[in-house]
């Protein structure tokens, strides 16, 4: 373990984080780390119940003095977003996140740190084992597979949770105080693969775009990140068009919720247009350096020579699925007309396999408003009707829509004031949070949501901002100590 970390302050909020780093806890694979919480609360004599779906309570009496007060949630979620460099070997399975400390921040080796929400955990566990800190009747809510299915949200039950007021210790921007989210849904879109003979005459290449940031696909929609996907499409139909290329491989993106920042492709080129396929893809490089210099410094582009392969895309199937990947949306599609600079309705090309002699094209829609989430996934399922793929919506999640009355957040806009002599921002956020499925199955459940500033959630890049944390634990135990 990281002793630099373990020296950092509060120490039990570190100690716990530390802990939890060690522990695998892939989103459907969080048997270690609910076995690890429920292990915690046998440890300090609380209560502690397990729903069906692997969710965790655990209970905890108020402190003296506080017994009359109303009673609250403190919720998070068990998994972690599991993404790696390339050529970092880690098996989120087995291996520990390995964090260490880089001036400011906390980040991991080559790998998502999971401070999204192994922070949240953290705080919830160090204030159950606390005794000096001053709260009414306390819930802790550990729910299961956030990430990739709100699974454990949605297998809640009314009564199951005693507490009127909850705090989603799940956000990623120190100062500011969320009160609603949007709703999301997946579209995924499925053909099988047919193929044909490589056409005589043809050499094998391979092209490799990397160094791309990714980045949540709610948070991070709106920053002008490239998506590899996309880029990687771009040049592949530029080629197609130009070179008679034949599409062997087409690998792209990972996880639904996160911007794609690799992508890999095989082709092969008539030799007569060996030459000006490797020019055009070294100007293709210093084309989309350039158009993304601000924001993806870092962006690589290689083309270098493969083993041929043993068949190709069929090229009607070739031209069909690149012209649906060149057509289908990606980004921002609506701004808020209520809250400014505020992301309304968005959709995230994620990623593209070649699977089990299919193509599997993933994407996520977000929005605020029902309607519109609605409208967004039609779009794009749209694209991919004209390629007569198969295409299926999942059943989504719904937003959580802000209540500026709300008496939690008032509470937590003065305990913000008085800590930090600062007025904090009152927000709502593009990215889904289990509050939208609490509201829902509790109607009337008094929501906020705060956390300290992480970066790059979602990707390698991930990192957890020191101060930050300091100051999340303070406005918690404020807001605790203040619910009347």
């Amino acid at each position: 373990m990281n002793k630099e970390i373990h020296q950092l302050q509060p120490d039990r909020l570190w100690h716990y984080f530390m802990e939890i780093c060690q522990i695998p806890r892939p989103s459907k694979k969080e048997e270690k780390i609910a076995a690890y919480v429920s292990d915690f609360a046998a440890k300090h004599n609380l209560q502690c119940t397990i729903d069906e779906a692997g969710n965790v309570l655990i209970k905890k009496p108020a402190t003296p003095g506080f017994e009359n007060r109303s009673g609250v949630i403190l919720q998070c979620h068990l998994d972690m977003v599991c993404e790696k460099n390339s050529d970092t070997m880690h098996d989120f399975d087995i291996d520990p996140i390995l964090p260490w400390i880089d001036g400011n921040w906390v980040k991991a080796k080559g790998t998502t740190l999971g401070a999204d929400d192994g922070i949240g955990i953290a705080a919830a566990l160090a204030i159950l084992e606390a005794t000096d800190i001053s709260h009414g009747p306390l819930e802790a809510l550990f729910t299961m597979d956030e990430e990739t299915g709100l699974t454990g949200a949605f297998a809640l039950k009314p009564g199951q949770l005693e507490g009127r007021i909850l705090i989603n210790l799940d956000s990623e921007d120190e100062g500011q105080l969320f009160i609603g989210c949007a709703g999301g849904k997946d579209t995924v879109a499925t053909m099988p693969i047919e193929t044909e003979e490589v056409p005589s005459g043809h050499v094998a290449y391979k092209v490799s775009l990397t160094g791309l940031k990714g980045g949540h696909s709610g948070d991070d929609i709106n920053k002008g990140l490239g998506n590899a996907v996309k880029l990687m499409n771009r040049f592949l139909w530029n080629a197609r068009e130009t070179f008679e290329i034949a599409l062997a491989d087409f690998n792209a993106g990972n996880l639904r919720n996160a911007i794609a920042r690799e992508a890999f492709a095989v082709f092969t080129v008539p030799g007569e247009n060996e030459k000006q396929v490797l020019d055009f893809a070294k100007a293709y490089c210093n084309e989309i350096r350039e158009e993304l210099r601000v924001t993806e410094p870092d962006i690589s582009f290689v083309i270098e020579r493969a083993e041929m392969p043993e068949m190709v895309l069929n090229s009607a199937l070739q031209a069909d699925l690149l012209d649906a990947l060149y057509a289908c949306p990606h980004g921002v599609i609506a701004m808020s007309r209520d809250i400014p600079n505020f992301v309304e309705t968005s959709t995230n090309l994620a990623s593209v396999k070649f699977i089990d002699k299919k193509i599997v094209i993933t994407t996520s829609q977000r929005s605020s408003v029902e309607s519109s989430k609605k409208d967004v996934a039609d779009m794009v399922a749209s694209v991919f009707y004209l390629m007569q793929a198969d295409v299926v919506h999942s059943a989504g999640y719904p937003g959580w829509k802000p209540n500026p009355d709300s008496a939690i957040l008032r509470i937590s806009v003065e305990a913000y004031r008085r800590l930090f002599a600062q007025e904090p921002q009152v927000l709502a956020i593009h990215a889904g949070l289990e509050c939208g499925l609490v509201g829902a199955i509790y109607p009337g459940m008094d929501m906020v949501s705060f956390g300290p500033t992480i970066k790059g959630a979602h990707s390698p890049d991930e990192r957890l901002d020191i101060a930050s944390t300091v100051k999340f634990w303070e406005l918690t135990l404020e807001v605790l100590k203040n619910i009347p």
